[in-house]
């Protein structure tokens, strides 16, 4: 089977910035890793947190985007202050060794 043309069953997404990885299943963060050391960031305000969106700078101020991509920064929901990554520089799947660090996502919430 050369190409699958069904839907997308893929649950993990990876968003990377430029000093952080942001771990993504199901549009809930559940984990986060500092790029320099490695370490996880289990404390990051983000994780547990839903992806609301995205949104991309412009001449115009920060226009929404149907889905996240290079250049536009992640929008995650945190009650009164929700929280907006640095610009992505890349957006893929993450290893299958990273799902072991991810944070229980029914805890987390």
């Amino acid at each position: 089977m050369d190409s699958y043309s069904g839907p997308n069953r893929r649950r993990h997404r990876l968003f990377v910035t430029q000093n952080t990885e942001y771990h993504v299943r199901d549009r809930i963060c559940v984990g986060v890793r500092d790029l320099w050391s490695g370490r996880w960031r289990t404390e990051h305000p983000a994780v547990g947190r839903k992806l609301f969106g995205a949104v991309k700078p412009s001449e115009f101020g920060l226009e929404p985007q149907s889905e996240p991509s290079v250049d536009a920064m992640l929008w995650f929901e945190n009650g009164e202050n929700d929280i907006l990554t640095s610009r992505l520089t890349v957006v893929t799947r993450p290893q299958k060794r990273c799902l072991r660090h991810y944070a229980d996502e029914r805890q987390a919430a």
